[in-house]
């Protein structure tokens, strides 16, 4: 997948379904997007959909050019044509519902990763632009976190060795160290959340070894505790082994990134308000002379 490629449904991706409206203004159907972004029902994905019509509002721009309501025919099987609800989406407001889908689907966290790259943000600074990343990335690394203890209880673990099983993942993505030794190489204080101190690099290791572990699990139908365990430490040295190959930095040799908190309350500080290019401003709607 390049930059400028976002997963594909079959052979139909995100430009493909791309269209004009009677402005010359380029759009995109929500109940085709829906399908691409990995929903299988309607309800939910317009829950992201609004959210995202309150986060274009709450960036300085109107929801009005960049979501309008519409209708669209869908053919029954006896031939039968109903209408049923639509949504017509600007570039920016596909930006939005992806940034405002689940993160939990592979889909959603490819196109969040597209349209960071897309999006025009041209009054944001690199500097917060990196702090939201990171702080995006967490979130996934977090929801993943979870997946994987599910998928983990599934594969015969134990809630009392839980502990263990994740500990078997750091010990082999970070050469033998687990959670414990790990903050203590980097002098971060027992009582803090590891996760919470690595930068977007580290996160990003550590949530492919999650996703990888999840599927493997998954795959060879493991049902037995220490064959779990195993799993997840032999995925994390192949992580490593990756990391070495390519010549990357090993991940305890990462400095530890200050608190995503202090992230969390500099971005509030700061609301990430998005000025846009002017042919995406207008988003929908046709350009007026002053």
């Amino acid at each position: 997948m390049t930059k400028k490629t976002l997963p594909v449904r079959g052979n139909i991706s995100f430009e493909d379904q791309k269209k004009l409206n009677e402005h010359g203004a380029e759009y995109w159907s929500a109940r085709e997007l829906q399908p691409l972004l990995g929903y299988s029902q309607w309800r939910r994905f317009e829950d992201a959909v609004k959210r995202a019509i309150t986060s274009c509002e709450q960036s300085g721009n109107d929801p009005g050019y960049h979501f309008a309501g519409a209708g669209k025919p869908i053919t029954g099987g006896k031939g039968a044509v109903q209408m049923v609800e639509d949504y017509h989406l600007s570039r920016f407001a596909c930006y939005l519902i992806a940034q405002n889908g689940d993160p939990r689907k592979p889909e959603i966290a490819e196109a969040q990763k597209y349209f960071a790259i897309q999006a025009r943000r041209q009054e944001m600074s690199d500097a917060l632009a990196a702090d939201l990343e990171r702080l995006e990335i967490r979130k996934q690394t977090s929801e993943e976190f979870k997946a994987l203890s599910g998928a983990a209880r599934d594969a015969g673990v134990q809630d009392r060795m839980f502990g263990i099983f994740h500990d078997a993942g750091y010990k082999g993505l970070y050469g033998g160290l687990g959670n414990e030794g790990i903050k203590q190489r980097k002098g971060i204080p027992k009582k803090e959340n590891l996760m919470d101190r690595m930068d977007t690099t580290e996160l990003a290791a550590n949530q492919f070894r999650m996703t990888q572990t999840r599927d493997k699990l998954a795959r060879a139908r493991v049902k037995d505790q220490q064959q779990a365990i195993h799993t997840h430490e032999a995925v994390g040295k192949e992580v490593r082994e990756a990391i070495r190959r390519i010549g990357g930095v090993m991940p305890e040799h990462i400095p530890p990134a200050e608190h995503i908190s202090e992230v969390e309350k500099r971005i509030k500080c700061r609301p990430p308000l998005m000025e846009l290019e002017e042919k995406d401003a207008k988003g929908l709607v046709e350009k007026k002379e002053g």
